[in-house]
């Protein structure tokens, strides 16, 4: 990339270590803020028209209110700004609007947070109607409180968010009126799609097939998988939010002759999600929702493996799947690991995880793709289970539900009714109580 280019922002990445290294309040260590500046750096990677030269730790005894910096590291940074020509900061953690608008201010440049960030990420990423509605959504709520300045060399190379301020202008103050008014005109249009999501759903649910859903953080190898499982050609790259919207193929699975699944490949969870990017998410959470398997994928090379892995248990549990579908977990990019290190992975692996089917392999070479197959095929199996259901002569509508979906193994007719032995997952149970 070429630094001259009028296309080219030149970033800082400043990673603000805020009394890390200690315990939380529930005991849990801290991540190690080297470890959480690589992945900052990844992020700013991640959007085109980024070139990151420079990378830093802060520590901090104490954030200041108005500048999140003291005045000594304000000073430093502005000359290192001057020295190196830097157009952006990028701050991996939470800024205020006043800490934003005295940081611009005080640096002469554009800031941006994390949120800030992976705004932009999903922006640039997003290719369905319901991804884009669902990130402008996410962006207005973001920017309601702050004062956006233009980006003028990312305005130039791609769409951006459309309410961040174009070419030569300086500062806009977001009117909050206009911005709720704009909410509610995408809320309607989301609904929309929404009900056509719906609608897909629905078609779907009656194919006689489970759903399997990959879930995992962030680059841990999902769309690489799903590749490698369907022969499909998802975009899959050693990058953060290579995939964003979601996307499911009927395959049968390799090995397996005649087991056949809906697969569905998800957007990748992140540390310290914030809570304005959760509705761009649903899209995709929707699909989790209505797994009857989820396949938890972890790059298991990864040096915070574990705490990616935490992460990823603590949305699906907001979700309430984490102890309702049955779970597979794939310990990916092994062929990354050396010997010594495969060994101690293999003897965990060899352990076992409580309620969970670990299954080593990588997706890249391929090694343990038939393995895991097998596994999904018993997932998917014990997913199911038989039930009687008992229906009066005139449930028609519901008994030709039941049958519609191919769920009914026998049929009796009592002097009542209707008695019908049949064999659904979890999720198509809900599906008929709800009829």
């Amino acid at each position: 990339m070429n630094a001259d280019s009028p296309e080219t922002t030149r970033a800082l990445v400043v990673h603000p270590d805020v009394a890390r290294g200690r315990p939380d309040k529930n005991g849990t260590p801290a991540r190690d803020p080297a470890l959480a500046l690589d992945e900052a750096v990844a992020l700013a990677h991640a959007l085109p028209g980024l070139e990151v030269v420079g990378a830093d730790v802060v520590r901090l005894a104490r954030p200041h209110p108005g500048t999140l910096f003291g005045k000594g590291k304000l000073e430093e940074m502005h000359a290192r700004v001057e020295a190196d020509e830097i157009d952006l900061l990028l701050i991996d953690g939470a800024v205020s609007p006043v800490q934003q608008r005295n940081l611009e201010k005080a640096l002469g440049l554009k800031v941006l947070d994390r949120t800030g960030l992976i705004l932009e990420i999903f922006s640039d990423r997003a290719a369905t109607r319901e991804g884009v509605l669902q990130v402008e959504m996410a962006a207005l709520s973001y920017q309601r409180t702050r004062l956006v300045r233009a980006w003028t060399h990312l305005e130039r190379q791609r769409g951006g968010l459309g309410f961040v301020g174009g070419p030569g202008e300086t500062q806009i103050e977001a009117d909050r009126r206009a911005i709720d008014e704009q909410l509610v005109r995408l809320r309607r249009q989301l609904d929309k799609v929404v009900k056509t999501r719906a609608l897909h759903r629905a078609a779907r649910a009656k194919v006689p097939f489970p759903i399997v859903a990959l879930v995992g953080y962030t680059n841990a190898g999902k769309s690489t998988l799903f590749n490698r499982l369907t022969g499909a050609e998802v975009v899959a790259k050693d990058m953060l939010f290579a995939t964003l919207d979601p996307t499911m193929r009927r395959i049968e699975l390799p090995g397996q002759q005649g087991t056949e699944v809906i697969l569905s490949d998800t957007v990748g969870f992140i540390t310290d999600l914030p809570t304005e990017l959760v509705a761009a998410f649903r899209a995709t959470l929707e699909e989790v929702t209505a797994a009857d398997l989820i396949v938890h994928v972890r790059d298991i090379s990864h040096p915070e493996t574990e705490e990616q892995a935490a992460d990823v248990e603590a949305i699906l549990e907001s979700l309430g799947v984490a102890q309702t579908v049955p779970r597979i977990e794939v310990w990916n990019k092994v062929d990354l690991l050396g010997p010594e290190a495969r060994q101690a992975v293999e003897n965990r692996a060899a352990r076992g995880a409580e309620g969970a089917t670990i299954c080593l392999l990588s997706a890249a070479t391929g090694e343990g793709i038939e393995a895991l197959a097998a596994a999904i095929r018993d997932g998917v199996a014990g997913a199911t289970r038989l039930a009687e259901v008992k229906l009066g002569f005139d449930d028609g509508r519901r008994r030709a539900w039941l049958y519609d979906h191919g769920l009914v193994e026998a049929e009796e007719q009592g002097e009542d009714g209707y008695v019908l032995t049949v064999r659904w997952s979890a999720r198509q149970e809900a599906q008929f109580a709800r009829l």
